[in-house]
């Protein structure tokens, strides 16, 4: 997608609905359960942030990044997630949670991003995190450095994303499941699966609903 049509979309896209659990869960695999509100709030979860941050590449078309963890003792060491992390009370919100994480894994400045959505918070049982994700962008193409707890950063293009043909199927074993069959996108040759491919699928819809809505009103303008 280039990047000049995405900037022309952001009002589209700050206006939509999000998708909610019903976009999030058709990429979580048939085992993960549903919790209602209830349910998380009495297992006193801790609260995270994390960061979907578009921007141009040397070609101007719209990319994203993710980050492939360290491979570090943890449910979540060696996985792709985006990049963000712990609530600190000094955050203030979790917005500026997204922010400073990302500024410390990856190396981007907070001060370039516009924050511009945040999107459903999704609760990852394994660690016990409900996590709130925001979409941001910034107009130029950034100087990225990762710190000791990412192994790779990755940059994708938002059209991958978008492809349905990004969308497979990987035998896994989890800690919570054994050898099942998972729904995960392939990115950059890389599986992304579990909590980090269920906000792209609701990301995803996002985009795609967007898509859809100005067709209609292109062609409400025309009837």
């Amino acid at each position: 997608m280039d990047f000049n049509y995405f900037l022309s979309q952001i009002n589209h896209l700050e206006l939509s609905v999000n998708g909610g659990l019903d976009s999030q869960f058709k990429m979580a695999p048939v085992e993960r359960l549903k919790y209602n509100d209830s349910e998380i709030q009495k297992l006193k979860p801790r609260k995270a942030a994390v960061l979907s941050l578009f921007y141009p590449n040397k070609q101007m078309e719209t990319c994203f990044l993710l980050t492939l963890r360290a491979n570090y003792k943890g449910v979540h060491g060696a996985q792709i997630s985006f990049p963000g992390g712990k609530f600190e009370p000094e955050d203030v919100t979790f917005k500026k949670t997204a922010l400073r994480e990302a500024e410390e894994e990856i190396g981007i400045k907070a001060k370039n991003v516009k924050i511009f959505k945040e999107m459903t918070k999704t609760f990852i049982p394994p660690s016990n995190f409900l996590v709130t994700p925001y979409l941001g962008y910034q107009t130029f193409t950034p100087v990225l450095r990762k710190n000791h707890e990412v192994e790779q950063i990755l940059e994708v293009k938002l059209s991958d994303l978008l492809n349905d043909r990004s969308i497979t199927v990987k035998n896994l074993s989890t800690s919570y499941m054994d050898n099942i069959d998972v729904p995960c996108f392939k990115l950059n040759n890389c599986i992304v699966w579990g909590a980090t491919a269920m906000m792209l699928s609701e990301i995803k819809d996002l985009f795609t609903s967007v898509k859809f809505l100005i067709l209609f009103m292109f062609v409400s303008q025309l009837a």
